[in-house]
């Protein structure tokens, strides 16, 4: 199921982090700029879950999600950054 999204507000670099490290209940402190490929799964996963929601990436937006800033900025695009 699809929702709007145009309300939502993207999570910020802190929550992205946060995010990642939940997946194998790690600090957030350990946490690098890169992201492989079971991370970014994990991740659009919990954003899915936390705004009850199903993201629709394309190809692109996937490609730039390989990093921390490139997910941070992926999701503005598609959640709305709250402007």
């Amino acid at each position: 199921m699809t929702h709007e999204v145009t309300q939502q507000v993207a999570p910020g670099r802190r929550e992205v982090v946060e995010m990642l490290a939940s997946y194998g209940a790690r600090d957030a402190a350990t946490i690098g700029e890169g992201i492989d490929s079971l991370e970014l799964a994990w991740l659009v996963h919990a954003v899915e879950q936390r705004y009850a929601l199903t993201l629709e990436l394309d190809d692109d937006q996937l490609a730039r999600m390989s990093t921390v800033d490139g997910a941070v900025e992926a999701l503005r695009e598609v959640l709305g950054d709250g402007h």
